[in-house]
């Protein structure tokens, strides 16, 4: 009888731990959200003119890339500089839109983002597509790799 006890109460503590663990991992914010919430944050500094805030949304290493067309531009700094001397005025940056957005977690700590981005601006209206990796670093998931068309 002793025996069934000591069982019964070692599986008790192994079912609270479980539900215990259950219970931490579905409190946390799952991965795409997080994710769209630095891609939020971006649009919303974008459409206030404020690129270092949107510059917040990547890495801020020098292994950081940004493709475009045929140019490759490489670290935190000279990606946020292209951006400052191609979008050096609020008519040119316009008011940007993401849309479309598909975001497929590749691991833990990594996951690649699909979408469409247009600027709305009093001439014209450009727009293209993106693809990004995302990995999630101590001050949360940034954009590593931007390839924008």
């Amino acid at each position: 009888m002793i025996h069934h006890m000591r069982r019964f109460h070692s599986l008790l503590i192994l079912f609270s731990l479980g539900v215990s663990l259950l219970t931490v991992t579905s409190s946390r914010a799952a991965p795409a959200d997080d994710i769209r919430g630095v891609l939020n944050a971006q649009v919303a500094a974008w459409n206030r003119g404020d690129i270092d805030r949107f510059m917040q949304g990547y890495a801020r290493a020098t292994s950081t890339t940004f493709v475009s067309g045929d140019q490759v531009t490489r670290g935190w700094q000279t990606v946020r500089d292209r951006y400052a001397k191609k979008y050096d005025s609020r008519a040119k940056m316009g008011t940007l839109t993401f849309s479309g957005l598909t975001i497929m977690p590749l691991c833990d700590d990594a996951a690649l983002v699909l979408g469409s981005w247009s600027l709305q601006r009093k001439t014209d209206r450009p727009h293209g597509k993106f693809t990004l990796l995302f990995r999630k670093l101590p001050e949360e998931w940034r954009i590593v790799l931007d390839h924008t068309s």
